[in-house]
């Protein structure tokens, strides 16, 4: 039976008679001749449908036949065809990195994280297991404390877990070190890593004004603020001065970019420049600049933000009772808006109200102890306020301690860690708390937290934990264990707690296992609580007891 190529009905003998007008051989070579297209276009359309021939040419006695040698024909003459790739220029060596080796045990442990990175997560309970994604951080700060390099082997997986997880970008860039940045230009995928070095600073040594001058000119915007950044970190007018070269030129939103960076290091020399900025065309500009100028005491818009909030807030004595008497702006004129003081307040705030707290956060708070007789800022905030302007006036101090970043006045307004949440000194926000609570240092931040924890339970402690040193040692960790035991008893499911399990297994401090080593043990159901919870919470704490004791594993094997 004849055969054909293609979805069509096979052709007869006296299709061929009648189609066959020039001898086998010559019709082979027409056919031998014809582009790869059409031969293509033939075996998908059907040699009955498209014979391979040229167009009013000869068509081969067996057509399918003619086409498959036509096609080994071409394959041949495409393979022989080819040329040899030109080999690029062989890539010049790494540079080297003295750091010592990882120890063994450290280096196995390193592949297991990584390896269990892209393993599949099943949906559902959580289990007993550590999550060792979640190690991974901590792993890359203590080797780079101890100052190993990263074995090369290692380097490819750990190129793509910082890919996929940017929190991990400084502490893995900083592990892989010149050999990570070297690899990193041989993979378009790893191009991040050749975007500065492991804090941001570009890779330009910034102490060779000619090579800072041409990165400055040339750079890409990532690199000339991470340039400036490093520079204003080393010498800070330097900073100044380099930014001044091309402020007038740069687009508003580089300008902003640029002024943030003048945080670090900022002091009274910055003044004039942001002076100079509160006029500038952007209005997100000038209400930076008007907040850095606010952070200097001295500073001659601090004056005149105090002098407007000191017509405002004022003592209010009757009898023998002092209290604050407040007086809110009726207008924001345009002398106040140059100042940074926003006219337009979001909705559902008062006009009034919002100037009002403009104003006090950008006053220095030792203007308020002079105001109110000399008296300290825990006195201070702790007088009363007449007309109900206690909150917005307390929330407003808020802001001001945590811009100026002064801890006296953060203590004031934190209040007493046992106090009602609702009735504290200064904000009932749990989230103003966490800002001012990141101005203590950090003996006394856990201390307050562990006072918080004790009094109140961890219900609304997750924000309070997350500005705490790691690790929870001492009277912390002894009141965050505690208060995961209460709530154990109360029946309640873990889940309610999960945010604060999952900080605990990367902070609490591993010699706390032993503590927690009771706790998972099943308890029997007790009566009114929710069905099954005693069995996740002793699988809550079987995982919190493995993590920590591999966590002093990992830190063990990275100190031998």
């Amino acid at each position: 039976m004849p055969h054909t190529i293609g979805p069509t009905a096979t052709t007869t003998a006296a299709d061929t008679a009648d189609t066959t007008t020039d001898t086998p051989s010559s019709a082979s070579a027409s056919v031998d001749s014809l582009p790869w297209e059409e031969l293509v276009t033939s075996a998908l359309l059907g040699t009955d449908r498209r014979p391979p021939a040229p167009r009013g040419g000869p068509v081969p006695a067996d057509a399918p036949a003619a086409l498959l040698d036509a096609a080994a024909l071409h394959t041949v003459r495409r393979r022989a065809g080819l040329l040899p790739a030109v080999p690029e220029a062989r890539p010049e060596p790494a540079a080297p990195d003295p750091r010592p080796a990882l120890p063994e045990a450290a280096r196995h442990r390193l592949a297991h994280l990584l390896a269990d990175r892209s393993a599949p997560s099943g949906g559902g309970r959580r289990g007993t297991a550590p999550d060792l994604t979640e190690l991974i951080p901590q792993w890359l700060a203590i080797a780079n404390r101890r100052g190993f390099r990263a074995p090369a082997a290692l380097l490819p997986p750990l190129l793509d877990a910082a890919r996929a997880r940017t929190d991990l970008r400084p502490q893995a860039l900083a592990f892989a070190g010149p050999r990570g940045r070297w690899l990193a230009g041989l993979n378009p995928d790893w191009k991040f890593a050749l975007r500065g070095s492991v804090s941001g600073a570009p890779q330009t040594d910034t102490t060779d004004p000619d090579a800072v001058a041409r990165l400055w000119e040339e750079g890409l915007f990532a690199e000339r603020v991470a340039l400036l950044d490093a520079v204003r970190a080393q010498d800070p007018p330097a900073g100044l001065a380099l930014l001044t070269t091309t402020w007038s030129a740069e687009r508003a939103e580089d300008r902003l970019m640029f002024l943030d960076s003048l945080r670090s290091g900022l002091d009274d020399a910055d003044e004039p420049f942001l002076e100079q900025a509160l006029s500038d065309r952007s209005r997100n500009v000038r209400a930076t600049a008007a907040e850095l100028l606010s952070a200097l005491p001295g500073s001659a818009l601090a004056g005149r933000m105090a002098a407007r909030a000191m017509s405002c807030v004022h003592p209010d004595r009757t009898g023998d009772v002092t209290s604050i008497a407040v007086e809110a702006p009726h207008e924001c004129d345009a002398a106040m808006q140059r100042d940074g003081v926003m006219a337009v307040p979001p909705t559902g705030r008062g006009e009034r109200s919002w100037w009002l707290g403009q104003l006090v956060e950008a006053t220095p708070l030792g203007v308020w102890e002079e105001r109110f007789g000399g008296r300290p800022a825990e006195e201070v905030v702790a007088l009363p306020v007449a007309d109900d302007w206690g909150d917005e006036l307390h929330t407003a101090w808020c802001r001001a301690a945590v811009r100026q970043r002064n801890p006296r006045w953060a203590r004031a307004l934190l209040g007493h860690p046992s106090a009602p949440v609702a009735s504290g000194p200064g904000t009932a926000s749990i989230a103003e708390r966490s800002k001012l609570l990141a101005i203590l240092d950090s003996g006394e931040r856990a201390s307050w937290v562990a006072g918080f924890i004790a009094a109140h339970g961890l219900s609304e402690a997750f924000q309070l934990l997350g500005v705490c040193t790691v690790p929870w040692a001492g009277p912390l960790g002894r009141a965050v264990v505690d208060a995961l035991d209460i709530a154990r008893d109360g029946g309640s499911y873990p889940w309610s707690f999960s945010g604060v399990m999952g900080l605990a297994e990367r902070c609490l401090d591993p010699a706390e296992a032993d503590r927690l080593e009771v706790l998972t043990a099943a308890q029997n159901e007790q009566e009114g609580a929710s069905p099954g919870a005693g069995g996740y919470w002793s699988e809550a704490f079987q995982r919190l007891v493995s993590t920590l004791r591999l966590r002093a594993a990992m830190e063990a094997e990275l100190m031998a």
